[in-house]
C-alpha cells in the first residue's frame, strides 16, 4: 500500500544553477563527454566502494538535458535523462555532498525509475565534481540498494576521491589547452605522469588534506638523498593547536588543517615536495638547495599563514635542517625536528635553522 502511494506521487525534476551557462562551458572545454573508458577513474570508484562498502558508484557528468557516465560500478546504463538524475540535485549545491539517506522517504526522489525500478537505488550520496573556477561539472557518487549512512571518515574519503576524480578531468581540459603550446609539452607530461603516479598511489595520500603523507614523504628524501645532491628539509607544526581543537572543536581543527595545507600547496608544491607527517605536523623537502635559501622560502610560508584570514588565530614554528652526502635522510629529519622544539621555546610563529 506504502509503495503505491510512492508510485502516484510525480518524480520532482532538478533546477538549473544560476550560472548554468559557464558550468556547461567549463564542461565542454574538458571534452570528456562520450569518451572512452578510463581505468584512472575506475580505480578512484573501486576504492570508493570499497571503503563506503556499496554495490554501486559512479562519476557522473550533467549535460544540457542528460546525464552521462564517465564511469560505473554496478550500473547497467552509460547515460540517463537529466530529470532521472540524483547528480543533477547535487550540482544545485556544488558546496557540499548530498546524501540521500532513503530515496523512498525523500519527494524529490521517491518515484524516481531507477529507485522503483530494477536499480532499486535507496542510498545515495554524491561529491560534487567542481572545475578550477568552482563550478559543477557533476558528481562522484555511491550508492546502495537499502537505506544507510556513511561513517564521518566514509565521507571525508569520498570527498578526496571525488577531489582526485576533478583533478583528472582539469587535467584533461590542460592537455587539450597545452596541445597549442608544444614548448611547454616536456613540463605538462611530467606534470602529468606525476598526477598520475599520484593517483594511482591512493595508499599515499593524507585524505583530510590531500597531501602526501609520511610513508610517500619518506620514500621522496630516501630518493633526492640517493641522487646525492644537496637538499634542506623542514618540519612545520601549527602552534597551539590542541588549544583551537579544545576551544572551537574538531571540525573546525579539520578546517584549519586543510587551510594550512592548502598554502603550503601552493607556495611550495613547483618548488618541492610537502607531506602531511602526522597530527597538526608538516614536511617539506627542498633538493637542490641550501639551509639558507630554504629558510627564505619557509619564512613566506609562515608569514603565509599567519595572513590566514580563519577567524581564529594561526601561526606555525618551522624547524630547518641540511641534508647531502655524508648526512643520512632520517639525520636530516631528526636535526629539523630539534630546529623546531628551538624555535617552538622561542616563543613560536619563527623558523630556525639546525645549528643556528
Amino acid at each position: 500500500m506504502e509503495a503505491s502511494v510512492y508510485l502516484e506521487s510525480p518524480m520532482q525534476p532538478p533546477g538549473y544553477p544560476a550560472n548554468e551557462a559557464e558550468r556547461l562551458a567549463a564542461l565542454a572545454s574538458a571534452q570528456i563527454l562520450d569518451t572512452p573508458e578510463d581505468e584512472a577513474f575506475n580505480d578512484l570508484l573501486r576504492i570508493a566502494a570499497a571503503i563506503c562498502r556499496v554495490p554501486m558508484a559512479m562519476v557522473s557528468l550533467v549535460d544540457a538535458e542528460r546525464q552521462w557516465l564517465k564511469a560505473r560500478i554496478g550500473i547497467g546504463v552509460e547515460e540517463t535523462t537529466r530529470d532521472e538524475s540524483f547528480c543533477a540535485h547535487a550540482i544545485l549545491e556544488p558546496d557540499r555532498t548530498m546524501i540521500v539517506e532513503d530515496a523512498l522517504e525523500d519527494p524529490r526522489f521517491r518515484a524516481n525509475p531507477f529507485v522503483q525500478g530494477a536499480a532499486g537505488i535507496r542510498f545515495y550520496a554524491g561529491a560534487p565534481l567542481l572545475d578550477r573556477q568552482g563550478l559543477p561539472l557533476g558528481s562522484f557518487c555511491v550508492m546502495d540498494h537499502a537505506p544507510r549512512r556513511l561513517e564521518p571518515e566514509q565521507l571525508r574519503a569520498l570527498e578526496a576521491l571525488s577531489r582526485q576524480a576533478s583533478n583528472l578531468i582539469e587535467l584533461r581540459r590542460l592537455s587539450i589547452e597545452l596541445r597549442h603550446h608544444l614548448v611547454e609539452r616536456e613540463w605538462y607530461e611530467q606534470q602529468l605522469r606525476e598526477q598520475n603516479a599520484d593517483l594511482a598511489e591512493m595508499t599515499r595520500t593524507d585524505p583530510l588534506t590531500g597531501l602526501h603523507n609520511r610513508r610517500a614523504f619518506s620514500q621522496a628524501l630516501e630518493e633526492v638523498a640517493a641522487t646525492g645532491q644537496r637538499y634542506a628539509v623542514a618540519v612545520c607544526d601549527i602552534d597551539e593547536f590542541k588549544i583551537i581543537n579544545d576551544l572551537h572543536g574538531h571540525a573546525e581543527g579539520d578546517r584549519v588543517l586543510r587551510e594550512v595545507a592548502d598554502v603550503l600547496r601552493a607556495q611550495h608544491a613547483a618548488r618541492g615536495r610537502l607531506a602531511r607527517y602526522g597530527g597538526e605536523e608538516f614536511v617539506l623537502l627542498f633538493p637542490g638547495i641550501g639551509t639558507d635559501e630554504a629558510v627564505l622560502q619557509c619564512e613566506y610560508l609562515r608569514q603565509a599563514i599567519a595572513s590566514l584570514p580563519l577567524g581564529v588565530p594561526v601561526t606555525v614554528s618551522i624547524g630547518v635542517a641540511a641534508g647531502g652526502p655524508g648526512i643520512r635522510p632520517e639525520q636530516a629529519l631528526e636535526r629539523a625536528d630539534e630546529a623546531l622544539y628551538a624555535a617552538k621555546r622561542g616563543g613560536r610563529n619563527r623558523v630556525v635553522a639546525s645549528g643556528a
